[in-house]
């Protein structure tokens, strides 16, 4: 049996999750039990064990494949739900993990999702008025299937207590220093990310995601209106323009363009402006002041202020860390 002081983390291997991110996340936390076990000689059992779950058969609960010290009866105190790349789980293969996710939770499990693990996590109801994170390419499936979550995939991570969430496919680095960082302090998360070459906790998601407006709302007139923003660049961006596009009455299309988009219409012309800026901030040598101007900007100052609110980085920053 494992010592009493050990943690248990739990991975969940389910069909078409990432392998990469499982092995890989396994990784991490046993190099961090050695060196947290290095620094405490005396101590012979495992600071932390890292465990793999699966199902057998289709129907049946999941259970321990594998364990990285001796396998506890009792739960794990963390189970992850790692990413996947192609396959996006079903509803239906998502909510047959629920109860079991759900009677783990109850015992005291939290529980981890990284990118597309989120859609299985949500299905256990535990979303419901939490502040969670998944790929920003899954924003749109994320709010259709899981109304009641606060989502936010500006964030790279986030730690509710018994409830982490994590975004990109990988993530799941993020994820393993946090956890390091939580059962053997910032001492040992710190040499683990030095030892694998990773940034420690602390980035934004919003760094590396596109602007990806939604178009399959089923409006039309707001979906012409999309369309000619796009085409425009957003040249015109004055409220009547806007209505005289769309064909509809002010107070109605304020109305119609956030329920269908998600955005007002001044937040969303913010950010195709801001998209079309990180191209030329990439791919240009253009000034930032004049990449200001060419997307709409008169005032060089008003830009930076919107891009750093909603890029997270300086545009000189954003073109340091990315340009080629």
């Amino acid at each position: 049996m494992t010592n009493a002081h050990t943690t248990e983390i739990g991975i969940l291997i389910y069909p078409g999750c990432q392998m990469a991110a499982v092995l890989g996340l396994t990784d991490i936390l046993r190099e961090a039990n050695r060196m947290a076990q290095e620094k405490l000689p005396r101590r012979s059992s495992a600071l932390l064990q890292v465990s793999h779950w699966e199902r057998e058969e289709d129907d049946a609960l999941p259970r321990r494949i594998f364990a990285s010290g001796d396998g506890a009866p009792s739960p794990p105190a963390v189970l992850v739900l790692p990413p996947a790349l192609e396959h996006k789980i079903s509803p239906e293969e998502a909510r047959s993990y629920a109860a079991w996710l759900n009677a783990l939770h109850d015992k005291g499990t939290t529980l981890a999702s990284v990118c597309g693990g989120a859609l299985i996590l949500g299905e256990t109801g535990l979303f419901k008025g939490r502040t969670v994170t998944t790929h920003w390419a899954y924003r749109d499936i994320m709010r259709a299937r899981f109304p009641e979550a606060i989502l936010d995939t500006d964030r790279l991570m986030i730690d509710d207590g018994d409830i982490f969430t994590a975004g990109g496919v990988m993530a799941w680095t993020d994820l393993g220093l946090t956890l390091v960082d939580r059962f053997l302090g910032p001492t040992v998360m710190m040499d683990t990310s030095r030892l694998f070459l990773i940034d420690p906790p602390g980035r934004e998601q919003r760094y590396y995601s596109a602007f990806a407006p939604n178009f399959t709302h089923g409006d039309a007139q707001i979906l012409k209106l999309q369309h000619w923003l796009q085409n425009t660049q957003a040249s015109q961006t004055d409220l009547s323009s806007l209505s005289r596009v769309s064909g509809l009455e002010e107070r109605t299309l304020l109305r119609r363009f956030r329920k269908a988009t998600g955005w007002t219409t001044s937040e969303y012309v913010q950010r195709l402006r801001v998209a079309k800026a990180q191209d030329l901030l990439q791919f240009s040598n253009s000034p930032a002041d004049r990449i200001a101007w060419d997307v709409g900007y008169q005032d060089p100052s008003a830009f930076r202020r919107v891009f750093r609110r909603i890029v997270g980085l300086t545009p000189s920053d954003y073109r340091r860390r990315f340009a080629g």
